[in-house]
């Protein structure tokens, strides 16, 4: 019979200063968002099909407005998940606040909407617009 010894678990307090350490996989420093203007047309929809059918491009939109999310880590992230250029880093970096994070709850917990591809985009658009079938024909037509 093996013998359980407990052993004392130290609680440590999460603060903005330390949460870095804890988050596995360095989210933030995961991917790259790129702000787009706000989709109006067949076109401008069409269009972003192209882009989310690329590896590793996705869509969604949140309360600040519509965004292309790349994911792709930096090339700067240390096998630990620190920064390697950290003194030197982008003013980008330099502002992130980590506050509130996807350490905290997922960012897709805050989007409207979200595309994870194309065929999940192309059902927004068929369902956005009722015709897109027909005109989606008419383009294959003219060439």
């Amino acid at each position: 019979m093996k013998k359980t010894i407990p052993i004392k678990v130290e609680k440590v307090e999460i603060t903005s200063e330390n949460k870095c350490s804890f988050c596995v996989g360095s989210k933030c420093c995961s991917y790259i968002t790129h702000k787009i203007e706000t989709p109006k047309s067949k076109t401008d929809f069409d269009y972003l099909l192209w882009q989310v059918s690329h590896k590793n491009v996705r869509l969604y939109k949140d309360e600040d407005g519509w965004f292309l999310l790349v994911d792709n880590a930096c090339n700067h992230l240390l096998p630990d998940g620190r920064c390697g250029i950290y003194e030197v880093r982008p003013a980008v970096c330099r502002t992130h606040t980590n506050d509130y994070c996807e350490y905290d709850a997922p960012a897709e917990e805050g989007f409207k909407y979200y595309f994870d591809g194309y065929e999940s985009l192309l059902a927004y658009c068929k369902k956005r617009y009722k015709k897109w079938d027909q005109w989606k024909a008419k383009q294959a037509a003219e060439g």
